[in-house]
């Protein structure tokens, strides 16, 4: 295998079931792309090391930041700068496409996410 193979975002995203788990379906340059599915609201948070990128696929994702709340629809996406409080919410379950350094905790700095804090799973 050279590993250069195809990843089918809808029959992979099935295979996605539980909301804030996301799930790596590969790696490039040291960082994890990750599938996952949202709802709810998630905690504040921020990853000191990380960018975080959110790239919406179905649904609604609003990412709140400390001085505004951005709104993403399916084909828009967010780069949040490391270091930068932010928190995700959507009303509706929402499908993203996740991108962040590999090692990089899901809840970030947030001292109650308890169960929010996901371990990091291959698809």
């Amino acid at each position: 295998m050279d590993g250069a193979d195809k990843v089918a975002l809808v029959a992979a995203l099935e295979r996605v079931t539980e909301h804030w788990r996301p799930r790596i379906i590969g790696e490039v340059n040291g960082s994890k792309i990750q599938l996952a599915k949202f709802k709810g609201d998630f905690v504040w948070h921020s990853h000191d090391d990380s960018d975080d990128l959110f790239l919406v696929l179905h649904g609604r994702l609003a990412i709140d930041l400390p001085e505004k709340t951005i709104d993403l629809q399916p084909g828009e996406l967010l780069i949040v700068p490391r270091g930068l409080q932010h928190r995700p919410r959507a009303v509706e379950e929402v499908h993203v496409l996740n991108i962040e350094l590999k090692g990089t905790v899901n809840t970030g700095d947030a001292d109650a996410a308890g169960e929010l804090t996901a371990p990091e799973r291959y698809l």
